[in-house]
């Protein structure tokens, strides 16, 4: 798993290393201990303690817009490459500032607040069969059909046309990984394709007759006479696709598997729902959707006594800083009522991530319903991962239920 042989170089850090795949967090302590630093990709860097990650995150030195034979590189050649090449979490300022400032006109937290009422309904309708069955799949019947859902009704994407899009979806998700297998370029690329014309058709619409939905919102944010573009605006909505989906779906799904491992735990949460927004931090922390953010070099940067060249990938390793020993006393302890909880799931500085409130208020409404709605809740067949690169998740949590 680490490479010690070359002792003039820091270990190297395989992501698919099945062992990882499963569970990166002994790694990690392996990493952490050996050094701040790690071999990763050919060229890369990945870092690996808490101080390091959450000060870089930051770090004007580091920015987000790589170059395109990097994409090309990820991807493959084509209108994946050429889509994640203009979005916003991978520009940099001025561009970033201005995107940024006008896409939270558009999706900011009192906006996604007042949905909380809504997305109530949404989880009790979706767990609704369970009080007959006595059973549900917290993937198929809520962490996958849950934030999908949520995130089409604010982009307004009609309900008729959601089971086209939801495929779409699920393929433009894998062109978000460090490198995407050649099998899952073609798919990605089509996503690319069949989204950007379905958004680009359904904003026609809204300049024609704006609703209440993002793109309307979009269409209408201006800041000191700016405004985005049609394309601008098609291709961050086909990016709030993931950005509102993809960390809520993995969020929910290792909440609820870590909740029914730790029965401690979910006693405790049970005898104290208040403790649900700690709970929610501490699922993002324990098991982060999101384990990486990549990062490129502007200029040289040193890191543990090491410089890192100018206009080198570095890996920010969050899901390694959210169990670094120096922040985080005893970190391989799920403990939902863990304070300070500084983690670093959603990053930071001004590369924040756009989709942290939603996924916040989905998974306090998930986890309050689940409390009220079931009296037991336990493991019902073994749980299944969804290997996904950088991404942490599971394809299926089976669990028993006793209605409340």
């Amino acid at each position: 798993m680490l490479e010690t042989r070359l002792r003039t170089l820091p270990p190297r850090f395989d992501p698919t290393d099945p062992a990882v795949v499963e569970n990166p967090y002994p790694t990690y302590a392996e990493l952490r201990r050996a050094a701040p630093l790690c071999r990763f990709g050919p060229g890369q860097w990945a870092v690996t303690r808490y101080a390091d990650v959450a000060a870089l995150l930051r770090d004007k030195r580091l920015g987000s817009a790589f170059p395109a034979d990097f994409h090309e590189y990820s991807v493959g050649a084509g209108p994946a490459a050429e889509f994640f090449q203009k979005i916003a979490i991978v520009r940099d300022p001025p561009e970033h500032t201005r995107l940024r400032t006008l896409m939270h006109q558009a999706f900011s937290a009192p906006i996604v607040r007042r949905l909380r009422e809504h997305i109530a309904t949404l989880v009790d309708r979706q767990l609704a069969p369970a009080l007959e069955r006595g059973r549900f799949d917290a993937v198929d019947d809520l962490a996958y059909p849950l934030p999908v859902t949520v995130v089409c009704e604010l982009i307004g994407i009609p309900a008729a046309d959601r089971d086209e899009v939801r495929p779409r979806v699920e393929d433009l998700v894998k062109g978000f990984t460090t490198l995407v297998p050649d099998g899952d370029r073609p798919a990605v690329n089509e996503a690319v394709v069949w989204l950007q014309d379905y958004v680009g058709r359904l904003l026609e619409e809204r300049r024609a007759a704006p609703g209440e939905d993002l793109l309307s919102a979009m269409l209408a944010a201006e800041d000191g006479g700016e405004t985005l573009t049609a394309e601008e605006i098609v291709d961050n909505a086909v990016f709030l696709f993931f950005a509102g989906f993809e960390t809520t779906r993995n969020m929910i799904s290792t909440g609820c598997a870590a909740l029914l491992t730790h029965p401690d735990e979910l006693a405790r949460l049970r005898a104290d729902p208040a403790l649900v927004p700690k709970a929610v931090e501490e699922f993002l922390r324990y098991d982060a959707p999101v384990q990486g953010a990549g990062r490129f070099t502007l200029e040289p940067i040193e890191i543990g006594g090491r410089t890192i060249p100018k206009e080198r990938v570095l890996i920010l390793l969050l899901g390694s800083a959210n169990h670094d020993e120096e922040e985080f006393p005893d970190p391989e302890r799920l403990d939902v009522g863990r304070h300070p909880n500084r983690h670093v799931t959603f990053g930071g500085g001004s590369h924040y991530c756009l989709g942290a409130a939603l996924a916040r208020i989905e998974g306090g409404v998930v986890f309050e319903r689940l409390l009220a709605l079931f009296r037991r809740m336990e493991l019902d067949g073994p749980l299944v991962r969804r290997p996904l690169g950088n991404f942490r998740s599971y394809a299926s949590v089976p669990i028993a239920v006793e209605p409340a």
